[in-house]
């Protein structure tokens, strides 16, 4: 005799086959939603730039040195670096006047290759050392110029502090920003539109770039001016912001 049980679990077979062996029918695909193009979609740019004065200098100091012996000429080099760099470490203020080294190279010099095996001849050695002094206080660091008498003046350059960069591009994007803001609203009335909605914009910061480049100033400058300030005068920068975007005019 046949348990409950048992016959549960025929009838459970059973009906489980039938749903296997029914045929599968595929879903009707549901229609493509229509793409939506809006339209009246205006694309636009306005930009503004600014001049400011440069307020950050930066002066590098550097020196070179050469002989038979690379020790020696090491040791020469390092000599005048530290004196150089105690001497402006004297004036340093964090922001104002900074010192810190620069680049440091000690190189072989080769002479004609070796008759047999063509090999190079080192004839003897040539380094160099960098010392660099910058900040705000331009008045501060000309006159170090004239108190580091083992290094010599290789370049000069001047730009904006990051403080200073950072206020003048806030500044003008937002006179960018009031621009795009101005050209979108007249030239959604001048279409016969209400007003409009900002679809995407981008705010782009140009840099800076001098509004009147001077070349460097004083490579190898003569130890005949030693005891004399460098005379500098801060130039100016030419700071740009660019907006860019579209918008969608609305009745």
């Amino acid at each position: 005799m046949p348990t409950l049980v048992s016959v549960f679990r025929l009838a459970l077979l059973a009906v489980l086959g039938a749903a296997i062996s029914a045929p599968m029918h595929a879903q009707p695909a549901m229609p493509a939603m229509p793409m939506h193009n809006p339209s009246n979609i205006v694309h636009l740019s306005a930009s503004a730039t600014t001049e400011v004065a440069m307020d950050w200098l930066v002066i590098v100091f550097s020196t070179s040195r050469e002989g038979s012996d690379a020790a020696a000429v090491q040791t020469q080099l390092r000599q005048a670096l530290e004196t150089a760099l105690t001497e402006a470490r004297k004036g340093a203020k964090p922001g104002q006047l900074e010192v810190r080294t620069g680049n440091f190279a000690l190189n072989p010099r080769y002479g004609a290759p070796q008759p047999r095996s063509n090999a190079p001849t080192i004839t003897g050695w040539v380094g160099s050392a960098e010392l660099v002094v910058e900040g705000r206080d331009s008045a501060a660091i000309a006159a170090l110029t004239g108190r580091i008498t083992t290094l010599s003046i290789a370049r000069v350059s001047q730009s904006l502090s990051r403080e200073a960069r950072e206020k003048v591009e806030a500044d003008v994007a937002a006179q960018a920003i009031a621009r795009f803001r101005t050209r979108a609203e007249a030239m959604s009335r001048q279409f016969g539109f209400a007003g409009y909605t900002l679809r995407e914009v981008q705010v782009n910061s140009a840099g800076e770039a001098p509004v009147d480049p001077q070349p460097m100033m004083m490579a190898r400058a003569s130890r005949a001016m030693a005891d004399e300030s460098l005379p500098v005068a801060a130039g100016k920068a030419a700071v740009t912001a660019n907006v860019s975007g579209s918008v969608q005019m609305t009745k």
